[in-house]
């Protein structure tokens, strides 16, 4: 099992910011990524869709022998995996809005999320910002739009920017000073998020944080692969693959997207 794969599952290419930074972090595991892009954006549809597609993701995952399922997707993690963990015994790695540090390091005693509908409206949600944020005020927008545009290959577009502004403002006018990015797209925004609110706000993602929680499992669980060869590392998309392949290729230009009908 040690040198069997991480599987890594996303709405579509977002999750790629995961899988790069458990690649930085676990050089030798095998991975292998799905972009379930014909679905994206999970975060407008039901509980009961986003069970279907992540049940119907980690099977087609488990066919392929992996060892512990990431799920790359906030979405999916707040409404998700705890079906997952009932019903499959393989490791789950669930991601989720880093609303703890941004609390704790917040001086201004505000913090801003950006996230999709269903991210905010979850229980997992809640219950993190009741933990951790009182004394805080929490400024939450829905990104209604982002994932659409992230997937159709028009990130650098006024568009987008034109989105960002809307969503942005009034958490600048609220003196936030840290800024939860609630889905694993959205870090694809970071440079052009950073023009809009400038250095005063930190911008905090959970990438490292769930890289780290991949590493501490697979070691509890004597999973971790101690063969120091070169990995393999499989990307497939069920839509149009040229999205992820451009995106991969600024950070690999030997990684290959394989189309597959699912």
């Amino acid at each position: 099992m040690n040198e069997n794969p991480i599987g890594i599952f996303d709405s579509g290419v977002g999750g790629i910011t995961i899988y790069d930074e458990i690649h930085k972090l676990l050089p030798h595991e095998n991975t292998i990524y799905l972009a379930d892009s014909k679905n994206a954006p999970y975060g407008n549809k039901s509980e009961e869709e986003i069970i279907e597609f992540s049940v119907k993701n980690t099977n087609f995952l488990l066919e392929r022998g992996c060892k512990l399922i990431v799920v790359a997707c906030n979405t999916a993690s707040t409404n998700a995996v705890k079906y997952l963990r009932e019903r499959f015994e393989v490791p789950f790695i669930r991601v989720q809005p880093a609303i703890k540090p941004a609390a704790l390091s917040s001086k201004t005693k505000t913090v801003g999320i950006l996230a999709t509908k269903r991210t905010l409206k979850s229980d997992l949600l809640f219950e993190t910002s009741q933990k951790f944020t009182q004394g805080i005020e929490v400024v939450e927008k829905v990104g209604e739009g982002l994932v659409s545009l992230i997937e159709s290959d028009k990130i650098q577009t006024s568009e987008m920017n034109d989105l960002l502004i809307k969503y942005l403002q009034p958490m600048l006018e609220k003196d936030i000073d840290h800024l939860v990015l609630g889905c694993t797209h959205y870090p694809f925004l970071i440079p052009q998020i950073k023009k809009i609110v400038g250095n005063k706000v930190k911008i905090i993602d959970s990438g490292e944080a769930i890289a780290r929680q991949t590493k501490n499992i697979l070691n509890l669980e004597n999973l971790l692969n101690k063969n120091n060869t070169i990995p393999y590392q499989y990307f497939y998309s069920n839509e149009d693959p040229d999205v992820l392949q451009r995106i991969l290729n600024h950070y690999d230009g030997n990684l290959k997207v394989y189309k597959i009908n699912f």
